[in-house]
């Protein structure tokens, strides 16, 4: 990353950053993407026992290594001040949190994971796929929550293309890997949903060793001497990335849950409607890659800038990623609109799961948009590392907002399961607009051109 001078110099370097963090993170997102369509293709049963499993999975890791990305704008902010020996130390501890992170997950998912499915009163072929899916993409959790603090470090450089090329590679071997362990092709055993898991958590493993290798032999990453580091252990700095992460995470956890309580709730209406709500939210998931690539290079930007103290470049880098990722998000949810019935039929050959799936897509436009304003805002405050009210103010509109209002109008009106999309929408809405008043505020009182914020 450079400084830069005037608005295209800064737009030039959004997209330099963006475009590879985009393409790694719709990477990412293919994983799902395959585990999800191949299920479907082999069995609605499937389709719906990783859906559920997913919906159990995904507020849990996403929350957990919201707590590990922590380290992106940590690092920034110290490669904006050029302590390039505190960086070394930020990312040594990030891994070692996510060991231990992910072996508590671990340990609490022996426990927990089937009196959790026992209580969802699901169909029990749908139950125990979404079990043996779990349990097989837990192999894989311990490498995963590593490559997530590597990528941020990585990221907190500017260099984010060298994760693209990574993840890129990654997804042959991954589809082939859910091809042969789902429908048991060349000699390996038919799983079904569990295949997926088993395929996935291989291809983390890979993206891991792959990163590490990088990161200890080739410039500049080698400079750091990240891992001959590891041998000294600081509470302190561990509790740094904790006090930033630790809201961070929440925050991501109270969004991400918040879907998967959706998911569960509406796991009681029949498999068509869970199979094509899930169809529905992984479209709208994958187009949500967009906003949340630029959230990951306005973290990183801010950060910097903030560390240099050049608090102006810092608030411009703001809202001109607001203002893309809005726009971005009206020209994709216009397609969406348009094509809903084209889109749907990618995820199921049933006449009614497409049908529903398109009837949901329809709302795809509005809750775009307010997700898109909400994470790039939230962004931006985390580049000023300013997360405990935006913590909060995600926690009142998700759980007091999104939720009460889509389980009114879902149970108490004639909407159905449109309810909840409608009530996830306005949810997101007040979250984007609080989150953009707070941003205002920072900027103004704490982070304005001549003044230094605590």
């Amino acid at each position: 990353m450079n400084q830069t001078f005037n608005n295209k110099e800064k737009m030039t370097q959004i997209l330099i950053l963006l475009i590879p963090i985009l393409i790694t993170q719709l990477g990412m997102f293919s994983m799902v993407f395959f585990n999800t369509v191949m299920s479907g293709k082999y069995n609605p049963a499937d389709l719906a026992g990783v859906a559920i499993g997913s919906s159990i999975w995904n507020p849990i890791f996403t929350g957990l290594s919201g707590i590990l990305l922590a380290v992106s704008p940590i690092a920034a902010q110290r490669f904006g001040e050029k302590k390039n020996s505190e960086i070394t130390s930020v990312v040594a501890h990030g891994i070692y949190l996510a060991v231990l992170i992910a072996l508590l997950v671990i340990i609490v998912g022996i426990f927990a994971l089937n009196p959790l499915l026992k209580n969802m009163d699901l169909n029990p072929s749908v139950a125990q796929t979404a079990h043996d899916y779990l349990v097989a993409l837990s192999f894989g959790m311990i490498p995963l929550f590593i490559f997530n603090v590597l990528r941020a470090f990585i990221y907190s450089l500017g260099k984010t293309r060298i994760v693209m090329i990574i993840t890129i590679a990654s997804l042959p071997i991954n589809f082939f890997l859910n091809y042969v362990l789902i429908f048991g092709k060349f000699g390996f055993p038919e799983l079904g949903g569990a295949g997926a898991g088993y395929s996935t958590a291989i291809t983390y493993w890979m993206l891991s060793g792959v990163t590490a290798w990088i990161i200890a032999r080739q410039e500049p990453f080698s400079a750091y001497n990240v891992f001959s580091s590891m041998n000294h252990f600081s509470l302190a700095e561990c509790k740094e990335i904790l006090k930033i992460g630790v809201p961070m995470g929440l925050s991501t956890f109270f969004e991400t849950s918040m879907f998967a309580v959706v998911t569960i709730l509406l796991s009681r209406f029949d498999i068509t409607t869970i199979a094509s709500y899930q169809s529905a939210l992984n479209i709208v998931s994958f187009l949500y890659m967009i906003p949340i690539s630029i959230s990951i290079a306005l973290t990183v930007l801010v950060g910097f800038e903030v560390g240099a103290r050049r608090y102006q470049d810092a608030k411009i880098y703001s809202w001109m990623g607001i203002a893309l990722s809005v726009l971005i998000a009206l020209c994709t949810g216009l397609m969406v609109i348009i094509f809903r019935y084209e889109v749907a039929g990618v995820y199921s050959n049933e006449a009614a799961v497409i049908a529903l799936t398109a009837h949901f897509l329809i709302y795809a436009l509005f809750f775009q948009i307010s997700d898109a304003i909400q994470a790039t805002a939230q962004a931006a405050l985390r580049g000023y590392k300013d997360v405990n009210i935006a913590f909060i103010m995600t926690l009142i509109a998700y759980w007091l907002i999104c939720l009460p209002v889509g389980f009114i109008l879902a149970h108490h009106t004639k909407l159905g399961a449109t309810g909840y999309w409608i009530g996830l929408t306005i949810g997101l809405l007040a979250a984007g607009i609080c989150l953009s008043m707070r941003l205002i505020y920072i900027q103004k009182r704490k982070f304005s051109s001549g003044t230094h914020g605590a």
